[in-house]
């Protein structure tokens, strides 16, 4: 519909441009403005991904016992839902660097708490607000406060107006508008505000106030609410702004774009399920408990009970213990009991016979299922023909075939040749033919010796477990 109207429109300019010789070169102008307006979002659907950065965080991204959560990212889960496209997430805590990434074209959008400023509406385009909120100053409550008999008591030891930060030194996040705030508010005090921009993102500097490290920093409200559950004596009580919009920001020039995650987002406030994530993580009190968890990428640096285990096991294969760790999440969500349609069973997800085979049975303790699961990975691996030589290759193939049998991923590599393509290859080569295994034409050919196969599920099991990967590499350390 979109390129319908783009094109009437540029049949109209030829119209009128007859008529009217003096206005044919602004008109053409224009028109070749609208049609670069939709080379992104046609790049966007055509590569079948959206591709967003974001920071940490319990209201932007992290890990939560394996799974990837967080208010931006889940919105952002909405929206490629929306547009039939897969997301691509990239994780930078530093906001200049991922405004330079805007820039260049590394990312499609930013996807974070990033207010809407007129400076920064010179820069880029920013959608409808996905919130609204206004500036706090960060501060820690008096030691002893729970003791304390009266309010007012606690009261006194805090800054509410704005006057007492004259001499003050306050703490905040490089890049951020806070500190064009902090410089209007001194001028208006007619005093000093002593602003100190630091690396550390504002989840950190809160985290800094709460320990007693700072005593000062500055943060938005729907931000401080929740790290308020998570730091019960920091109090952020004080407002140094008015409502401001949050929203997400795309290169300048990228109308279209904008105009559709606008059209999405006007819908999608209306749907329950805006409520419930928006619930989520700003009203609900379990998210404190969340954010306190051991399992927090944020907070805890652990992705499972079974960390030691993947680790100790991981060298019988040679991988990273994170990746074992994300294969294990994608098959069983580290449940040690879960149970497939097919009798699969465990934390590895192994087939009766494998545990047979490996002298355990469905009373296998943890331990023993990703031993058994990691020596059955080394046993696909060693089925992988030698011509793949690339580890990171080697990983994927090796992969697939504990998804749905070497079989079917040595037929899809005799079809990739067939067919004039790369059979060492895994991205757009096999496993475009590992898709075609469910299409007759394909899984009846000569060179195919096992038949028919659900290859989604398998190419699904591949791009999910690598790219939770990149996610687990990036967030929980080694």
């Amino acid at each position: 519909m979109r390129k319908f109207i783009v094109y009437s429109f540029f049949i109209a300019v030829l119209f009128f441009s007859c008529s009217n010789p003096e206005t044919n070169e602004a008109k053409v102008k224009d028109t070749e403005i609208i049609l670069e307006e939709s080379v992104l979002v046609d790049s966007i659907l055509s590569r079948g991904k959206l591709i967003a950065v974001t920071d940490y965080g319990i209201t932007s991204y992290f890990i939560y016992r394996g799974q990837p959560l967080g208010y931006q990212f889940e919105m952002l889960n909405q929206l490629c839902l929306y547009l039939g496209v897969q997301l691509d997430l990239r994780l930078e805590e530093d906001l200049e660097k991922s405004m330079s990434m805007l820039n260049s074209g590394e990312v499609d959008i930013i996807a974070m708490g990033l207010t809407v400023t007129n400076q920064r509406k010179q820069k880029f385009d920013f959608t409808d607000p996905i919130l609204t909120t206004r500036q706090v100053l960060v501060q820690r409550k008096p030691d002893g406060f729970q003791k304390m008999r009266t309010l007012d008591e606690i009261e006194s030891h805090l800054i509410r107006n704005p006057m007492d930060l004259a001499g003050k030194t306050i703490y905040i996040q490089r890049g951020t508008i806070y500190k064009d705030q902090l410089q209007n508010l001194a001028n208006s005090i007619a005093d000093s505000i002593y602003i100190i921009e630091d690396q550390r993102i504002t989840n950190k500097l809160i985290e800094a106030v709460a320990k007693g490290e700072i005593d000062f920093t500055v943060a938005d409200e729907h931000l401080a609410l929740v790290n308020r559950r998570q730091y019960h004596n920091i109090d952020i009580k004080t407002p140094i702004s008015f409502p401001q919009k949050i929203s997400w920001a795309a290169r300048k020039g990228e109308t279209q774009l904008i105009d559709t995650i606008n059209y999405w987002l006007q819908g999608f406030k209306k749907d329950l399920k805006f409520r419930l994530i928006y619930n989520k993580y700003f009203l609900n009190k379990r998210v404190s408990s969340i954010a306190n968890s051991t399992y927090n990428s944020h907070a805890g640096n652990k992705l499972s009970p079974y960390d030691e285990i993947f680790k100790k096991y991981a060298p019988i294969i040679g991988w990273d213990w994170r990746l074992i760790a994300s294969m294990s999440y994608q098959e069983s969500q580290f449940k040690p009991n879960a149970r497939s349609w097919v009798g699969a069973y465990g934390l590895m997800q192994l087939m009766p016979a494998v545990f047979k085979e490996y002298g355990i049975d469905t009373t296998a303790t943890p331990d023993e299922q990703i031993y058994a699961g990691i020596q059955h990975l080394k046993y696909k691996t060693r089925q992988i023909p030698e011509e793949i030589s690339d580890s990171l290759e080697r990983i994927k193939f090796t992969l697939a075939a504990y998804n749905s049998g070497i079989g079917h991923i040595l037929d899809a590599r005799r079809l990739t040749e067939k067919y004039g393509k790369n059979p060492n290859v895994w991205k757009n080569n096999v496993e475009e033919f590992v898709l075609k295994l469910s299409d007759k034409k394909y899984y009846t050919d000569p060179v195919v010796y096992y038949g028919y196969a659900r290859g989604v599920e398998t190419v699904d099991f591949v791009n999910e477990v690598m790219y939770r990967f990149e996610q687990y590499k990036t967030m929980i350390k080694e």
